[in-house]
């Protein structure tokens, strides 16, 4: 499928559904992972998951995805270690992965005392390369990229099938677009980005806020001068990883001032 993209390893395309969009409350109820490897290994598995909560009827509206569909099947806790192992060693992908989907996997393999390690691998984000050139959704992409309509949207299988039909598409139709997935990586992710959300950016080695009322400003100064705001977004709904910069920052500044 990627004969314009060179995979220097495997590469796994993940989409979820879940209960809702807060990583630290919601969970996930559907995961569906296209693992390529090379030259052209290619796996699909997808699977329903008992959230453990109530699934809101919001968003049974969305994936078609109801409590009783889901009371037979096992928890992330049970299907977490198999799955840690089948993403080992890949470069991820998927549409709003950035923003949305790896924060959740990244909270719930958390939740299950195992961390999702992504240190050295390549994270593509098809969304990001369409908002590049067209910005639009997926829907809108596959009509664009594979002129056609977008069917069964909101389910797993098919938006990760159709992920990387349309990530095949935009190789073939954008010449100047890296085909080594970690250039393509560089490309479109901010090199200093310190945690999933790019709350924070690495600037000549320091930490520096990338919004609200403190953007630019180094995160070590303002946990000196001015705690309470980071103990503020520390209540907030952003993620743990963001959530444990901060309280690194913290812990910097308390030790310094003993």
């Amino acid at each position: 499928m990627f004969h314009h993209l060179k995979l220097e390893r495997p590469l796994a395309l993940l989409d979820l559904e879940t209960t809702g969009v807060n990583p630290q409350k919601d969970r996930i109820v559907e995961i569906s992972v296209l693992r390529f490897s090379p030259p052209d290994k290619r796996v699909l598995r997808t699977r329903r998951v008992n959230p453990g909560i109530l699934i809101p009827a919001e968003a049974t509206e969305v994936h078609g995805i109801s409590d009783a569909d889901v009371t037979d099947e096992a928890s992330f806790c049970d299907i977490a270690p198999n799955l840690l192992r089948f993403l080992d060693d890949c470069d991820l992908c998927g549409y709003n992965l950035k923003r949305f989907d790896l924060r959740m996997l990244y909270a719930e393999f958390e939740r299950a005392g195992f961390t999702l390690d992504l240190e050295g691998r390549s994270i593509i984000d098809p969304m990001q390369i369409f908002y590049h050139y067209e910005r639009r959704d997926l829907a809108a992409a596959v009509q664009f990229y594979l002129g056609h309509v977008h069917e069964n949207g909101h389910a797993a299988e098919s938006d990760v099938e159709a992920t990387a039909k349309v990530l095949a598409a935009m190789l073939d139709r954008y010449e100047d677009l890296p085909r080594l997935v970690s250039d393509l990586h560089d490309q479109f992710t901010d090199p200093g980005a310190v945690d999933l959300g790019e709350r924070f950016t690495r600037i000549e080695g320091e930490i520096r806020f990338r919004f609200g009322k403190y953007r630019g400003q180094p995160l070590d100064a303002v946990a000196r001068e001015s705690p309470d705001y980071l103990k503020w977004m520390l209540a907030q709904d952003f993620g743990s990883d963001t959530k444990r910069v901060v309280t690194d920052a913290l812990k910097r500044t308390a030790l310094c001032m003993a």
